[in-house]
C-alpha cells in the first residue's frame, strides 16, 4: 500500500528554499522556508494578526476580491462569473453551493463536459448550513462566504483514448499552484518566511488527493487540493477515510481562498464580522441601543481577541471558555455574557441577512422542502434574533441592505418574500404556542426534560425556536434538552445543502452497454410519424412482454415529464404494439406486446393523435411558465411538471397564493403568444455559451449532460429541453388554465389543457354550469348570485335550527318530562332519555351544567347513545360514568372528567342502563 509522501515533494519547494518539517506540538508535517518548532496553526500557535494586520494595506471585501481575480487574470486565467448559491439549478445531487468546485461537478470534473475556461478564476458565493450555530460566537465563522479560487482541469495523455474526455493535456499542476499562492502573499506584502503549508490529504465525494493548508499568522487562508484519485477497492493508496484509491485519468487543481479571511487578515479586527460587515453592524448596534462605554468596549475587544487567539472552533467551545476569558479580562462570567451576547446576536443577524440575500436573490422561495426549507429556517432564526436583541427595523429592510450591497436587481421581490414569510411566521407561532404548552404539561407530569427530537419536530411543524420552548417550559418547571448545534441538526434533517440520493437500476445494464447509441429521429422532424429501422436486440420481460432496441427510432422515450409515444412496429409477418418507451443512457428501449425478431427490418408507426396532443401540451407548458413569470415575478421557477394528452400541470415555486385575476392574466398572456404564431425554434449551442447568455434559468425541467445542449426558444423564453414540440405556437390552438392549487407551502400547481383538450375542458365546465342553471331554474349568468343567495339562506336556517335546539334544551333542562333528579353528594344530577341526535344531547347537557347540575342523557335514535357532563369542581368522572353506561348496551365510550360521550348497538337496553345511572353516579363519586 502506497502513501502520498512523494506527492508533496515539489521542485518548487526545493528551488524556493522550503523544507519539510514536523510540528513538535501536533505532529503534522508541513513545509516552510525557515526552521520552526510548530506548524503555525492554532492551537499550536496563536493568531498573530489581531491588532497587527498581516498585509501592507487594509482592504474591503470588494477590494480584496478584485485583487485576487486581477492577480490570476494577469497570469492567463479567465475570470468567470459566479454561479448561484442554489446548486440544484445546474446539478441534481446537492442543494446549495458549498465550494467553488461545486460549479464544475460532476460533468466537468469527470471530463464529460469542458470547463467554461481553462484555467479559470472565480469568487464563488457559498452557504454552509453546518456553521449556522457557530456564527457570531466563535469570531470567525460565517454561514455565507465567498470562496475565491483558481482551477485547472488536466487529463492524462498516456491513456488509450485521450480524446474520450472533454479536455486534454496538462495546463498546470502542483508546483505552479503553490508558486501562485506564495506570489499572491508576496504581492500583498506578506513575508513568505512566515508561511507554512501543512500536508493534509483531501477526501470527498469518492475522490481524493494530496492537499496543503496554507497558514499565515495563525490563520488558514487557503487550501490547495490536487484532485487526482478515485475510490477503487483495488487501489494502491489508502486514505484517512479507510478506503483505497487509484489514479484518475483526469486531475484537477481545486483551490479555495476564503475572501472573508483574507479581508480580516488585512484589517486585523478582533473578529471577522467587524471586517466584513462594518456598516451593518454599526446600524444594528445603533438601532438596538447598544452603546458601550470605553471600558466596556475594551473588555469586549480583549475578550474577542482572546477568543480569536484560542481558535475556538465550535459554539460549545466558546461556552466552555467563558470562565477563562472572563478571568483574563477581569470581569465575572455574568458580566461578560451581558456585554458579549447582544453583540454575538448582532453579528449573526448581519451574516444571516447576507445569507438570505444570496438565497432569495438567486431565486430560492421559502417552503417546507429542500432549499426552500433551509431559507425559511435561516429567515425565522434571524427574525428571532432581531426580536431578542431589540432591533426594531423590519427584517425585509435588513435583508435589503445586504441585497443592495450584493447588487441584486430583484430587491423588491426579495423584500416582498421576507414580509410574507414574517407574517406566516407570526401565524405559525400563534398556533404552535398552544402545542408547546400542551407538550410542557405532558413532560411536567413525567418529570423528564423535553428531548431534542421533540424540539426538532416543533421547529419543523410549527417553526418554534428552542428558546421559546424553554420560556414556556420554564413556566411549568420543565427542562429542555437543547443541543448547541440545534440548527445544524435541523438543517441536516433536510439535506443541509446535500440532495437525497436516488438509484434506479437499469435492466440488462451489462448488455445495453454493448449496444450502439440509438439514433434519435424525433429531433430531426418532430411532426413525422413513420420511419424504418433494424431490430438490434430483443429482451424477454418477466411480465411476458418484450423490450426491443432499434438502430434508430421516431418514438419519444418518457422523460422531462412527457409520457412516451405509442404506436406499432411492423415486419412482413407481424405487427407489434409499442406500449412504453424508455431511455437508458443513449440506448432507447421499446416495450412491445410481441417479439418482432432480432435482425428484422421494421416499419414504425406512431399514434399521430397522441404525439400531436403531447407536443401541444409540452409547448404550452413552456408558454404557461413564461407567462407566469411575467405576471408573478422573475423568481418563478419550475418545481415539477407532467404532460398528458388531456391536460398538463406545472408546479412553480411561489411564496404567495395566486388569485383569480392573476390566473386570467397568465391565461391571457399565454394565448396572446399562441395567437402570435411565433416559431418554436430548436438549437444545439455549446453548453457554456448557452449558460453565459441565458443563465441557469435554462434548466427549468432538469439538467442535461453533454458539451452541447438542446434549447427550445419561444419568443423571449429559452429553456433547455429534450421533449417534442409543435412547429409554431399557433399549432397549439388555445390554452385553458383549469385549476390552481397549493400542493405544498411555497409550491403552486397550475393545471391546464391545450388544443382540442382545452375545448373539451371548456365543454365540461359549461355542461356543469348549464346543469346548475337548470337545477336553479335561472340563466347561466345568474348562477353565482343565486347559489350565493341559497347558501346564505341555508346557513341562516341552520343557525335558526341551532337556536331552536338550544331553546328546547333549556326548556327540558328546566323541568322537562321524564327527567329524574337525584342527589349525588351535594350536587343534583338529572337523568333523562331524549331521543334526539348527539348535537341536541350535547346542547341540553351544557344547559344543565350551567345550572350547576350533573347531566346524564340518553338517546335511542341510533342504538343507544349517552352524554354525561359534570360541572367544574364536582368529584364525578364523566368518562368513567359513560364507560359504565355504554358497557351495559354492548359498546364503549369515554372522555375527559367534565364531558364524555359513548354508546352501543343494543338500544333495547337503553332504559335499563339509565335506570342504573343513579347507582353508577354514586359509585363513581364514592358517596
Amino acid at each position: 500500500m502506497s502513501d502520498l509522501d512523494e506527492a508533496y515533494r515539489l521542485e518548487y519547494f526545493e528551488e524556493a528554499g522550503f523544507s519539510r518539517q514536523e510540528c513538535s506540538s501536533c505532529g503534522a508535517r508541513f513545509w516552510a522556508r525557515t526552521q520552526r518548532e510548530t506548524c503555525g496553526e492554532p492551537p499550536c500557535e496563536e493568531y498573530g494578526f489581531i491588532d497587527d494586520p498581516g498585509f501592507d494595506e487594509s482592504y474591503t471585501l470588494e477590494e480584496m476580491r478584485e485583487v485576487f481575480l486581477s492577480f490570476f487574470e494577469e497570469r492567463d486565467h479567465e475570470r468567470i462569473e459566479p454561479y448561484p448559491v442554489a446548486a440544484n439549478r445546474w446539478r441534481d445531487d446537492v442543494l446549495l453551493t458549498q465550494a467553488s468546485v461545486y460549479d464544475f461537478q460532476p460533468l466537468v470534473t469527470s471530463g464529460t463536459t469542458p470547463p467554461p475556461a481553462n484555467p479559470l478564476c472565480i469568487s464563488q458565493p457559498c452557504i454552509r448550513m453546518q456553521d449556522i450555530d457557530n456564527v457570531g460566537k466563535t469570531g470567525r465563522h460565517t454561514m455565507a462566504f465567498e470562496m475565491m479560487a483558481h482551477h485547472a482541469f488536466n487529463a492524462r495523455e498516456d491513456i488509450e483514448d485521450p480524446e474520450q474526455y472533454a479536455y486534454e493535456g496538462e495546463v498546470y499542476w502542483k508546483d505552479e499552484t503553490v508558486q501562485y499562492c506564495v506570489e499572491l502573499f508576496e504581492e500583498l506584502g506578506a513575508d513568505p518566511a512566515e508561511l507554512t503549508l501543512i500536508e493534509d490529504p483531501w477526501v470527498g465525494g469518492g475522490n481524493a488527493g494530496p492537499a496543503f493548508e496554507v497558514i499565515y499568522k495563525g490563520a488558514e487562508l487557503a487550501t490547495l487540493v490536487f484532485m487526482s484519485l478515485e475510490q477503487d477497492p483495488d487501489g494502491e493508496y489508502e486514505m484517512k477515510d479507510g478506503n483505497t484509491y487509484s489514479e484518475m485519468d483526469t486531475y484537477i487543481v481545486d483551490t479555495g481562498y476564503g475572501l472573508e479571511r483574507w479581508t480580516w487578515m488585512s484589517q486585523g479586527t478582533p473578529t471577522v464580522y467587524e471586517a466584513i460587515y462594518p456598516e451593518m453592524i454599526a446600524f444594528l448596534k445603533d438601532n438596538a441601543g447598544i452603546d458601550l462605554t470605553d471600558e466596556e468596549a475594551t473588555i469586549v475587544h480583549d475578550a474577542a481577541k482572546l477568543a480569536g487567539h484560542m481558535d475556538i472552533d465550535e459554539a460549545e467551545d466558546i461556552e466552555a471558555a467563558r470562565d477563562e476569558i472572563a478571568a483574563e479580562v477581569g470581569v465575572s462570567v455574568a458580566e461578560l455574557r451581558e456585554l458579549i451576547e447582544p453583540l454575538e446576536e448582532i453579528y449573526a443577524i448581519a451574516d444571516h441577512c447576507r445569507t438570505l440575500a444570496y438565497m432569495l436573490g438567486d431565486g430560492i422561495v421559502p417552503s417546507n422542502v429542500g432549499t426552500g426549507y433551509l431559507a425559511r429556517m435561516v429567515l425565522r432564526r434571524t427574525k428571532r434574533l432581531v426580536d431578542s436583541v431589540g432591533v426594531d427595523a423590519p427584517l425585509d429592510e435588513l435583508v435589503d441592505m445586504q441585497a443592495e450591497r450584493l447588487d441584486y436587481e430583484n430587491r423588491d421581490t426579495i423584500r416582498d418574500i421576507v414580509r410574507t414569510e414574517v407574517e406566516k411566521y407570526r401565524e405559525t407561532l400563534d398556533r404552535g404556542g398552544r402545542r408547546v404548552r400542551q407538550l410542557a404539561d405532558e413532560y411536567a407530569e413525567s418529570g423528564e426534560p423535553i428531548p431534542t427530537e421533540e424540539l426538532v419536530e416543533l421547529y419543523d411543524s410549527h417553526g418554534i425556536q428552542p428558546d421559546m420552548v424553554e420560556e414556556i417550559a420554564a413556566e411549568r418547571g420543565v427542562a429542555v434538552d437543547v443541543p448547541d448545534d440545534f440548527y445544524s441538526v435541523v438543517a441536516s434533517r433536510h439535506g443541509g445543502g446535500e440532495a437525497a440520493e436516488t438509484g434506479d437500476e437499469t435492466p440488462y445494464a451489462d448488455r445495453l452497454t454493448e449496444l450502439p447509441d440509438t439514433d434519435r429521429l424525433y429531433y430531426e422532424d418532430q411532426q413525422r410519424t413513420e420511419f424504418e429501422a433494424v431490430v438490434l436486440e430483443v429482451f424477454d420481460r418477466e411480465d411476458g412482454d418484450y423490450d426491443v432496441v432499434l438502430d434508430q427510432t421516431m418514438f419519444y422515450p418518457e422523460g422531462g415529464g412527457q409520457p412516451p409515444d405509442h404506436g406499432t412496429l411492423s415486419t412482413d409477418d407481424i405487427t407489434v404494439e409499442v406500449t412504453d418507451v424508455q431511455r437508458y443512457n443513449d440506448v432507447i428501449v421499446h416495450t412491445c406486446d410481441d417479439d418482432p425478431g432480432k435482425g428484422e427490418f421494421v416499419r414504425g408507426q406512431l399514434d399521430g393523435n397522441r404525439r400531436k396532443r403531447l407536443m401541444q401540451h409540452h409547448t404550452a407548458t413552456h408558454i404557461v411558465i413564461h407567462s407566469a413569470r411575467q405576471v408573478l415575478g422573475e423568481h418563478i421557477r419550475q418545481a415539477g411538471a407532467q404532460k398528458g394528452t388531456d391536460s398538463a400541470r406545472i408546479d412553480v415555486r411561489h411564496y404567495d397564493s395566486i388569485d383569480r385575476e392573476q390566473v386570467k392574466q397568465i391565461e391571457l398572456l399565454a394565448n396572446e403568444l399562441v395567437q402570435d404564431n411565433v416559431p418554436v425554434n430548436q438549437q444545439w449551442p455549446d453548453r457554456h455559451e448557452a449558460e453565459e447568455e441565458h443563465g441557469f434559468d435554462l434548466y427549468q425541467g432538469g439538467i442535461p449532460a453533454g458539451e452541447q445542449i438542446r434549447l427550445i426558444q419561444i419568443a423571449e423564453d429559452v429553456q433547455a429541453c429534450g421533449g417534442t414540440h409543435v412547429a409554431r405556437t399557433g399549432d397549439i390552438g388555445t390554452i385553458k388554465l383549469r385549476n390552481t392549487e397549493r400542493i405544498q407551502d411555497g409550491v403552486i400547481r397550475l393545471t391546464f389543457s391545450a388544443g382540442n383538450a382545452a375545448i373539451e375542458s371548456t365543454h365540461t365546465t359549461e355542461d356543469a354550469l348549464a346543469e346548475a342553471a337548470d337545477v336553479l331554474d335561472v340563466a347561466h349568468e345568474e348562477v353565482p348570485e343565486t347559489a350565493a343567495r341559497f347558501f346564505d339562506e341555508w346557513k341562516a336556517r341552520g343557525k335558526e335550527i341551532e337556536d331552536l335546539k338550544e331553546q328546547l334544551a333549556e326548556a327540558r333542562a328546566s323541568g322537562g318530562a321524564d327527567a329524574e333528579e337525584i342527589d349525588v353528594g351535594e350536587t343534583t344530577a338529572v337523568v333523562q332519555r331524549i331521543d334526539a341526535d348527539m348535537e341536541e344531547l350535547r346542547a341540553q347537557a351544557n344547559a344543565l351544567v350551567e345550572q350547576g347540575k350533573i347531566a346524564v342523557l340518553g338517546s335511542g335514535r341510533e342504538g343507544a347513545q349517552f352524554v354525561v357532563a359534570v360541572p367544574e369542581g364536582v368529584g364525578v368522572d364523566a368518562g368513567e360514568v359513560v364507560g359504565e353506561l355504554a358497557g351495559r348496551v354492548g359498546g364503549g365510550g369515554g372522555g375527559p372528567p367534565d364531558f364524555a360521550q359513548g354508546g352501543g348497538p343494543d338500544g333495547d337496553r337503553l332504559d335499563d342502563a339509565l335506570a342504573d345511572a343513579p347507582e353508577i353516579l354514586r359509585s363513581v363519586a364514592d358517596v
